[in-house]
């Protein structure tokens, strides 16, 4: 099986798709997806399961989308999941949305029925799970802070306004994003939950003064932006103005600490990457494939 396939594979399938036993009916399309640690992860899964299928990364540009998704329609695909930068682009192309993906606005995972596209988001949900694994304690109890405003935070963003945060704040570089994403949150903010001088809904600048003033009346910062994909990259937010009493939680996941927990365990405060993430959107993915439950700690322990 080669490690990466791509749209001219697909045009081709039955060529390519020979070597594979069993075949190959699942995947994720992203751009680059070299580095995706799903096919591992759902293979496992898969032969946990005694599944006959098997999981490949397939290599899709922005404007390869349309056609690759169209050819899974026809090539017996049970379904994929997609990632940068396919999430909020392939919401058009989808024949049913679930109204939560429909809320996000973003689709991670498309289970294929009778060559119909039915798009799902597990991104929200897993990010829950893994936050109750990592910190043992529930986004009810927290006061989060989300460090981006696109596919990734609206999803988490969702789930902490759905479970009743005690507070969210949304801190984006263009600031307009991140006041458009707390404006279309604002009814579930609408009652009375924290007293005192900070709003239980809040959309701040990327700022060092922004964030300084915001650590005190926070318990977890989550990074869903890019920075910290290249080892090279700075912490989002300064390890000089992080707390002990933090959780940090990094979605992006690496065999080696990003900068961003690195810079929480140098503060003093508790981090974790995005691999329990992964694992349980991944398992609630499954899940969604072939309705019964994932097997988690098949999954878990090829991802670790």
């Amino acid at each position: 099986m080669k490690e990466i396939y791509t749209l001219k594979d697909l045009q081709d399938w039955p060529r390519p798709q020979k070597k594979s036993v069993p075949p190959i009916r699942l995947g994720i399309l992203g751009d680059p997806v070299a580095h995706s640690l799903s096919p591992q992860m759902q293979n496992a899964g898969l032969e946990s399961c005694g599944l006959k299928l098997r999981y490949a990364r397939f290599e899709i540009d922005s404007g390869e989308l349309p056609t690759a998704l169209d050819l899974l329609r026809k090539l017996d695909f049970a379904g994929v999941n997609l990632t940068v930068p396919h999430k909020i682009a392939a919401l058009e192309f989808m024949d049913d949305v679930d109204e939560h993906a429909r809320q996000i606005g973003a689709v991670n995972t498309i289970k294929i029925d009778d060559g119909k596209l039915r798009g799902f988001n597990t991104d929200g949900k897993g990010f829950s799970r893994a936050i109750r694994e990592e910190f043992s304690v529930d986004l009810r109890d927290l006061r989060v802070l989300v460090l981006g405003a696109g596919g990734a935070a609206r999803a988490i963003a969702l789930q902490c306004a759905k479970e009743n945060c005690e507070r969210l704040v949304i801190a984006n570089r263009t600031i307009e994003k991140a006041g458009d994403l707390a404006k279309e949150l604002r009814d579930f903010f609408a009652g009375p939950k924290v007293f005192g001088p900070v709003p239980r809904l809040q959309a701040i600048p990327w700022e060092e003064s922004a964030f300084r003033f915001q650590i005190a009346n926070i318990d977890l910062v989550v990074n869903t932006t890019s920075v910290g994909l290249n080892r090279a990259d700075a912490s989002p937010i300064p390890a000089r103005l992080l707390a002990p009493h933090l959780m940090i939680y990094d979605t992006i996941y690496s065999s080696v600490r990003t900068p961003f927990v690195s810079a929480a365990l140098e503060s003093g405060a508790r981090g974790a990457n995005g691999l329990s993430m992964l694992l349980h959107q991944g398992a609630l993915a499954f899940e969604i494939w072939f309705e019964r439950e994932a097997p988690l700690d098949a999954m878990r322990a090829a991802l670790l």
